[in-house]
């Protein structure tokens, strides 16, 4: 499984959002490379658990930033990251839960999700912000 590389085209001009988004795929990477190497069952479950803390934390930021400068998407973009976390759950409840392993095809589903959510909803949110901060 390929690293995921933070680039230029994942940022959203916004600096302390990009920093957040850093952050995650540093732990998307830790969790992907935990995966590839065969770690111990309960190191997969930590940085997966990491990660969503993370990621609950960083959804937070970004609805504090909405709130605060009036985007009128609020709404619509809340609704996605709990969509997001749902589905991220859904997952940690299936490896801890269920005693699953985390799988490639888990770790592709966990790139898409972060990937596509930074260039798409957070681009139009950087946009805003950036104008309006």
């Amino acid at each position: 499984m390929k690293e995921l590389v933070w680039r230029q085209v994942l940022s959203v001009e916004v600096d302390e959002i990009d920093d957040d988004h850093k952050k995650l795929v540093k732990l998307f990477n830790m969790l992907n490379h935990a995966v590839t190497e065969g770690e111990d069952p309960d190191y997969l479950a930590a940085v997966l658990e990491e990660l969503i803390n993370c990621t609950v934390w960083h959804f937070s930021h970004e609805e504090r930033l909405m709130v605060k400068y009036g985007y009128d998407g609020y709404a619509e973009h809340k609704e996605e990251h709990r969509e997001l976390i749902e589905s991220a759950k859904g997952l940690q409840q299936k490896v801890v839960a269920a005693g699953k392993q985390v799988v490639d095809d888990d770790i592709v589903f966990l790139e898409r999700w972060l990937t596509e959510h930074i260039l798409t909803t957070d681009m139009r949110l950087g946009a805003y912000l950036a104008q309006a901060m």
